[in-house]
């Protein structure tokens, strides 16, 4: 790897993501109806300010402003690539378009020879053991190597895994890691299967909040729980547009003709009630609806979880008083 000094990294910082995007990518940008903020035409979730340029990827939380960040971050370039290619190096360069870009293979993250600390982080927040274990012999959750994720997969109808989404056990300023595994798949989002087959599918916004909902209906299995893998709502007061039907619940239900009914489980917030609607809206008439948010204003079904549990070691141990 070539060694670049102070000067020459401070030079490949300059560019901004938006001045990159304009000079090299323009078909990519879409206008959003935000004032000065800009989209990717193939990642919904990504949004850009066209004056400032910093960016924000809500899918996968992660943001920045220099076209360097961009780069690695969305791109997926090399770190040395990537200076190359800001500092003029190879000028030629230029990353292909999402048509012709090679889609990365999907291959699930090392697992650790345990389940102990995700356990214990999942227990924490209020889902109970039951529900683990079952998720755990279904071969849908697990630890993984060497980071301790919780590792939360997808699988298709051999039972094949075909997406799996990664959260981090150890919070930082309120913040924890989260990513999908590169190659996922969202047509086959986390669900977790009834123990036989059911008429009912009720749908998440995150997979703590599927496992907690299962904890609070007194660890049943008896309905497809599936996780809609983040939604794309527009900002409070922002005039709302037609929202897309969610890929993981298209996909799921043309894979299960036998479904008949979907219980809405988003979180009880802004976003959470526009996703209901949009469901409502799109689904109605061919499906049975049931809207089954939260109670809480603005918590969602870990929350409540979480809790509950706090409640039982209140009443248990007697903090608190």
């Amino acid at each position: 790897m070539p060694w670049y000094n102070e000067e020459q990294l401070e030079a490949s910082r300059q560019m901004t993501a938006m001045e990159y995007l304009q000079k090299h990518q323009p078909y990519r940008l879409k206008k959003s109806s935000a004032r000065n903020e800009w989209e990717l035409t193939d990642h919904d979730s990504f949004k850009i300010n066209g004056i400032t340029s910093k960016w924000h990827w809500k899918s996968r939380d992660i943001g920045g402003i220099s076209a360097l960040n961009f780069l690695v971050k969305v791109e997926g370039m090399e770190f040395k690539e990537a200076v190359e290619q800001l500092l003029g190096e190879e000028p030629s360069y230029i990353p292909p378009s999402p048509e012709e870009k090679e889609k990365k293979p999907f291959v699930l993250p090392e697992r650790y020879p345990n389940c102990g600390r995700v356990r214990g982080y999942l227990c924490k927040r209020g889902i109970s053991a039951e529900v683990i274990r079952y998720c755990r012999q279904l071969g849908i959750l697990y630890e993984s190597a060497p980071y301790h994720n919780a590792v939360f997969v997808g699988m298709d109808e051999e039972k094949k895994p075909r997406y799996a989404f990664l959260r981090g056990i150890f919070d930082r300023d309120g913040k924890s890691f989260r990513i999908e595994q590169a190659g996922s798949d969202k047509r086959y989002a986390f669900c977790v299967p009834p123990v036989k087959k059911s008429r009912r599918v009720a749908v998440y916004e995150a997979c703590i909040d599927a496992l907690a909902h299962m904890t609070l209906e007194g660890n049943t299995a008896d309905k497809y729980r599936l996780v809609l893998g983040g939604i794309s709502a527009p900002k409070e007061g922002e005039k709302r547009k037609p929202g897309k039907n969610p890929p993981a619940l298209e996909s799921f239900l043309s894979r299960h003709q036998a479904v008949q009914e979907i219980e809405i489980c988003t979180d009880h917030d802004f976003a959470g009630k526009w996703a209901c609607e949009q469901i409502k809206q799109n689904y109605q008439g061919r499906y049975h609806i049931l809207e089954n948010l939260p109670q809480t204003e603005g918590a969602d079904y870990g929350d409540l979880a979480q809790r509950e549990a706090e409640k039982r070691m209140i009443k248990k141990y007697g903090w608190g008083r």
